[in-house]
């Protein structure tokens, strides 16, 4: 069997050459980072939850027609992608006060917002992703004003649907961040949602109890990452209760063997 060409590598997914043109390979690590990778660390079966995570809620985007750039899930930790060339942007959309919010304008975290605030980091980590304004966008030509509308009104369209979705399965959708990238059509290009939506980018808390399901589990030391990663998977309807662990027990077995 050929050796796929490895195309580029993050902190939490490695992309390879897919198997026509125009696609890739996505393979999500069980790396863990925070604080722009200043902590690291891995979260044993991550990747198989993020991703199938991550398949559900961008197959729900596109049946209301979000376009992403999923095409199908290809086994437990990897997804056939369409290539983007990716704008390089970070979308935050915020509905309540938390992380960097709070400690910018010491609003105390958990506070509900008046309004969803969407803003906008640009996407460079020797500069810590610093957080930039539509102006410097245009001013640094990084994305034009068409595709800005049509970036922010995506973005707000994915929260509506996110904040439901979540809200249905008792869990308050805090913030999360987003990623587009450009489709190329002959000589035109069209915005498209791509990366991953998974509790690695989205902040969400139990309605109830406030508990957190997501990557503050690692930023934070609070312990029981993969638990809550599996909590989220299993309201979704995604791991029936008693499969997740002989699941992640599977793959690490075939991993073992290198299968």
């Amino acid at each position: 069997m050929a050796r796929r060409r490895q195309i580029y590598e993050g902190k939490a997914k490695i992309l390879y050459e897919g198997p026509e043109p125009g696609t890739l390979i996505q393979y999500f690590k069980d790396d863990a980072t925070a604080f722009n990778a200043q902590k690291k660390g891995t979260i044993s079966g991550k990747g198989v939850l993020n991703n199938r995570i991550s398949e559900h809620i961008f197959t729900l985007l596109g049946h209301i027609g979000v376009p992403t750039h999923f095409i199908r899930r290809l086994n437990m930790r990897e997804q056939l992608i369409r290539q983007v060339e990716i704008v390089p942007i970070e979308v935050v959309v915020r509905n309540v006060a938390a992380g960097s919010l709070s400690k910018r304008l010491g609003i105390e975290e958990g506070t509900q917002l008046p309004r969803t605030i969407v803003e906008y980091y640009y996407k460079d980590d020797a500069l810590g992703d610093p957080l930039i304004s539509e102006e410097h966008i245009a001013c640094f030509g990084w994305a034009s004003q068409e595709e800005m509308h049509d970036i922010a009104d995506m973005a707000i369209r994915v929260n509506d649907f996110m904040s439901g979705l979540f809200a249905g399965i008792g869990i308050r959708l805090v913030d999360f961040k987003l990623e587009f990238g450009r489709i190329w059509e002959n000589d035109f290009s069209r915005i498209i949602l791509a990366d991953e939506i998974s509790p690695d980018g989205c902040r969400l808390w139990d309605r109830e109890s406030g508990e957190k399901l997501d990557k503050d589990r690692f930023r934070r030391d609070l312990g029981g990452e993969v638990e809550a990663y599996q909590e989220v998977a299993r309201r979704l309807g995604l791991l029936p209760e008693g499969i997740d662990n002989a699941v992640l027990d599977l793959e690490k077995h075939r991993k073992r063997r290198g299968k």
